[in-house]
């Protein structure tokens, strides 16, 4: 299991909440850099991507586990 995604399934709906809003506008800032050629590493972009789909899928996960 990944370091980092170990770190996220302990926190709860509104710290998740929180760390996807931070991961979008991360996500934003770099593909603005991207298209304007200021990104080296275009690698980061599909690290967010996933770590963004992994939020999405703990917040989904939670939720079913509430509705329970």
């Amino acid at each position: 299991m990944n370091k980092e995604f170990a770190e996220l399934t302990k926190k709860n709906a509104k710290e998740l909440a929180a760390e996807l809003i931070v991961a979008r506008e991360a996500q934003f800032t770099l593909r603005i850099k991207h298209k304007t050629g200021q990104l080296n590493e275009t690698n980061q972009l599909g690290d967010l991507k996933k770590k963004i789909a992994r939020i999405k899928t703990l917040m989904n996960a939670n939720k079913l586990q509430d509705d329970k």
